[in-house]
């Protein structure tokens, strides 16, 4: 199995990320402020809470883009609210031909946008498809859609923004944010979508940051007050989000610690493992014999994680041991049967391995 996983942050890296991140939360709150729980409800001129507004600044500061807005429904919500912002019921949306997410390919499909394919991992293929079919607006998902995506989001943004710039470009960047160095709008695309949720904050908060002219749209359509992010969920998104990159490189290394002892045969069961985006950044372990379905069902009595909460929420600290994403089941379908992916959260690698072999060893 081959993969081309996005480059995650080194722990070094990740840590000036969160100086970087609190340096921001300094320049628009005061240290009264920051040890509040913010305020509630429609602030007159500004119809929503003040707090809430600041932590938008200090996320458009912290990317360096023109505006942000916290959203409700998660990172779902904020793909949804940035698709309709550029376009209208009917027109084409240019994306990567592989299985898309189904959350997003729900959006589309209520927004009434006609769906057009291009293999972002060949640019020259994307470019004729563009000029034929003429998409009003482009969804690039950062993370892989299948094993063998190989396409560099940055390059393939930035020649997309230096030949079509009267387009559009949407990037879906949960389980991205905040891993690598760079997310969609710091390359050149005109709106970023996350889930806060994925970066330790609160349920149910998306973010949507980039150019003002869409988002200033979105903020007059969202107008009313139970639409409104409150102040101290806004700034429990900011606080999730100081503690996230390290916590993630924390998890990418130990992926990598578990990659390599799998690979080494420390477990004989083990034909390989290997790193891939599927959606988070995840180890996909395959065994010689067709036993997933028996380590899945038995994991959880040894400690690991049976389900995705948020899938890397705050509430995520035991190794999960899972299926195969459904993007990957349906591009594969043949991994079901000998593969499982494990996302280390909290854990480290040693933790992983020694739950692996107890659940083997109760194998019938």
């Amino acid at each position: 199995m081959v993969a081309y996983p996005l480059e995650s942050l080194t722990i070094e890296e990740a840590t000036e990320k969160q100086f970087k991140l609190v340096d921001s939360i300094t320049q628009y709150f005061n240290g009264t402020e920051i040890l509040t729980l913010g305020d509630l409800g429609v602030v007159p001129r500004l119809n929503k809470p003040l707090v809430t507004q600041k932590a938008e600044d200090v996320i458009s500061h912290f990317f360096q883009q023109q505006d942000a807005m916290l959203v409700r429904g998660s990172g779902t919500n904020a793909i949804r609210l940035a698709l309709h912002s550029v376009l209208r019921a009917g027109e084409k949306v240019l994306v990567h031909d592989a299985p898309i997410y189904s959350t997003t390919k729900t959006s589309i499909d209520m927004l009434a946008i006609e769906l057009i394919e291009a293999n972002f991992n060949d640019y020259e293929q994307t470019s004729t498809v563009i000029k034929k079919e003429k998409p009003k607006a482009i969804l690039v998902q950062l993370t892989r859609q299948k094993i063998d995506d190989s396409y560099d989001y940055v390059a393939l943004i930035k020649q997309l923004k230096a030949n079509y710039p009267q387009i559009p470009i949407i990037t879906d960047d949960n389980y991205a944010v905040m891993k690598v160095s760079e997310i969609g709008v710091e390359c050149g695309a005109d709106l970023s979508c996350f889930s806060m949720f994925k970066l330790l904050g609160p349920e149910g908060i998306g973010c949507v940051v980039g150019k003002e002219k869409y988002i200033e749209k979105l903020k007059k359509e969202n107008y009313s007050g139970g639409l409104q992010v409150q102040g101290h969920e806004a700034l429990g998104a900011l606080r999730g989000m100081v503690y996230a990159p390290v916590s993630l490189a924390i998890s990418a290394q130990q992926s990598e610690t578990l990659t390599q002892r799998l690979n080494t045969g420390e477990i004989m069961q083990v034909k390989q493992a290997t790193i891939v985006n599927a959606q988070s950044k995840v180890v996909i372990v395959e065994f010689k014999e067709p036993i997933a379905e028996k380590i899945l069902k038995l994991a959880p009595q040894f400690g690991a994680a049976r389900n995705p909460v948020g899938a890397e929420s705050k509430y995520e600290i035991a190794p999960m041991i899972y299926r195969i994403s459904g993007t990957f089941r349906e591009a594969y379908p043949e991994m079901a049967q000998n593969c499982i992916r494990i996302n280390p959260m909290r854990s480290s690698a040693q933790t992983i391995i020694n739950i692996l072999k107890k659940v083997i060893e109760n194998i019938d």
